[in-house]
């Protein structure tokens, strides 16, 4: 998940000296933030600090953070003549920064841990686009997918084309590989995942994987869209806490990967019901190849550094244990 962000001391005291756009189009910055987690957590791959909205500037929109209200986008895309103003870009030139940052991690991770890369998924960056923001009920958003759905699909063509040239940008920049996230997917009903979403996110997993690449397909609130997720693509499919991991493997099938679900919440509260959370999602994975321990969405500002750490030395020690035990076997 996002590794790097509020909850680290030191990356408060870069964020009161730089706004998140200049961190993200500095790669000196952003290498520096990548590896802040790296150097003081237990994890076992890095994950490159970014933005997912970047791609969204050079097809023609403006992106501001604004304090205390999270990202704005202008002008809102609202109709057909808005859809059509959206331009396509050459990622290696206009996403230059990010791709630099990519390659000095690769040397800066040599012999450590893997690099993730990672894009905004189409209906995550549609939203944001037609919403100009944040949204609880994507009004706008839905409007236009269900009253124009030849423009909504020109629209999620374009985003599609977008995040498949910059994720194989980053393949080749040096990432080994790629979460493609959908944040606000979970407010799609499996019917209309399959039919407003579904082949825009398909293009970009299937490229991605044609490379040789492993891809981590990440969504929250999906426990009704697991089956289309799957359909859409992805090594690895992400869970988040509303379904019990089990549950959830077993209806994506064991020749998938799957990654969580721990709720971030857990990190707020006592320690040995974190711990005793972690310990029933490891007993539900049952030991089976492809279960990547993670959160079932972002570490949340609020959260005590020293229970990440607790967590993944945890997660180590009992990974460790169980490896060992079935040798012994």
């Amino acid at each position: 998940m996002r590794q790097a962000g509020r909850y680290m001391p030191e990356y408060r005291a870069i964020r009161k000296r730089y706004t998140l756009l200049e961190i993200c189009r500095t790669p000196e910055i952003a290498v520096e933030v990548t590896l802040q987690p790296v150097d003081q957590l237990n994890i076992d791959a890095a994950i490159l600090f970014s933005d997912l909205l970047l791609p969204l500037e050079p097809m023609g929109l403006s992106v501001e953070f604004l304090k205390g209200e999270g990202p704005r986008l202008n002008p809102p895309v609202r109709s057909s003549g808005d859809i059509e103003k959206l331009h396509l870009f050459e990622p290696r030139e206009e996403l230059a920064y990010t791709l630099e940052a990519v390659r000095m991690l690769k040397t800066e991770l040599v012999d450590r841990v893997p690099l993730i890369g990672f894009a905004g998924a189409p209906f995550t960056l549609a939203s944001y686009a037609i919403e100009g923001g944040p949204s609880r009920s994507y009004t706008h958003t839905k409007a236009l997918m269900y009253n124009q759905p030849d423009q909504w699909h020109l629209l999620c063509d374009k985003l599609a084309t977008v995040v498949t040239e910059y994720l194989v940008a980053q393949v080749e920049a040096g990432v080994q590989a790629v979460q493609l996230f959908d944040s606000w997917v979970g407010a799609l009903s499996a019917d209309d995942y399959r039919e407003f979403l579904l082949p825009h996110s398909q293009k970009i997993l299937k490229t991605i994987e044609a490379l040789g690449i492993p891809t981590l397909h990440f969504g929250t609130g999906t426990a009704t869209l697991l089956e289309a997720m799957r359909e859409a693509g992805g090594d690895v499919i992400g869970l988040d806490w509303r379904i019990p991991l089990d549950t959830a493997w077993k209806r994506i099938g064991y020749d998938r990967a799957v990654q969580g679900n721990l709720d971030p919440t857990l990190l707020l509260g006592p320690t040995d019901r974190l711990l005793e959370q972690a310990a029933k999602i490891l007993r539900q994975a049952n030991g089976r190849p492809g279960h990547i321990f993670n959160l079932g969405h972002g570490i949340l500002p609020e959260t005590p550094v020293e229970n990440i750490q607790l967590l993944a030395n945890f997660i180590h020690n009992q990974s460790t244990r169980k490896t060992t035990n079935a040798h012994l076997q």
